[in-house]
Parts: C-alpha cells; structure tokens; sequence
C-alpha cells in the first residue's frame, strides 16, 4: 500500500487549520493510506515549547516518523548534490518516500527534481 509523504508544507498548513488540507489528511487516514515524514521536517514546523500546537501535535501522532541519521544525512547530501537543489530537508522527504508513494509538498519544483534524481517513482502532489 502507498503511503502519503509530508513535506513542512502539508504541516503547517494543518498548524494554521486550514480545512482543505486536514480534510484531505482525513481521507487519507480512514482509507487507511500510511502518513509519512522525516524526523527533520518535525523541527523545521515545530515552534512551541509548551506543545501548543495541538492540531500539529494530533498529526504527529498519526504520521510514521523517519530518523535522520547520519546515514541519511550523506544520502541527502549526495542526492541534493545530484539534483542540483539545496535542501537536505527536501532531500530527506523524497528519501522516506517509496515506489508508488505520493508526497505532498508546497514545494513541488524541487521535490521533483530530487525524486527524479533518487530514481523514486512517487507522484509529487503540491498543497
């Protein structure tokens, strides 16, 4: 089964409440379509220190989150490398992404090109 992978985009546009993308994280999650994102991704959307964000907070919860370890982080390095993009963020989003998966980004350019240099087929789907 595919899963859906969240770049910082799909996050904090759930952060900000905004109905179209949790009813479509929703969706995905009573058809029982796996949330997906890199460890990395959690810190560049999380803000609060009190844990405040509690829409944020209740996603977490359903998403499967990825390490980023320094294994990762040289593959990141090397696909960025790869694809002539800058953000290893960005890099570890298409890395936990899978054949077949989708990844929902705000940033459909570079995810692109990254999933096209990692040889990924994930269909890139912009917020």
């Amino acid at each position: 089964m595919s899963a859906l992978v969240l770049d910082a985009g799909a996050f904090v546009a759930v952060d900000r409440g905004e109905r179209t993308m949790m009813a479509r994280l929703r969706v995905a999650v009573a058809n029982r379509v796996d949330l997906r994102t890199s460890a990395i991704v959690v810190g560049q959307v999380w803000r609060n220190p009190d844990g405040r964000q509690a829409r944020l907070a209740r996603l977490l919860q359903a998403v499967d989150i990825r390490p980023v370890d320094e294994r990762m982080g040289r593959r990141a390095g090397i696909l960025i490398a790869r694809a002539g993009t800058a953000d290893p963020i960005d890099a570890t989003v298409v890395l936990a992404a899978e054949h077949g998966d989708r990844i929902l980004t705000s940033d459909p350019d570079d995810i692109r090109r990254l999933a096209t240099a990692a040889g990924t087929r994930a269909a890139v789907v912009t917020c």
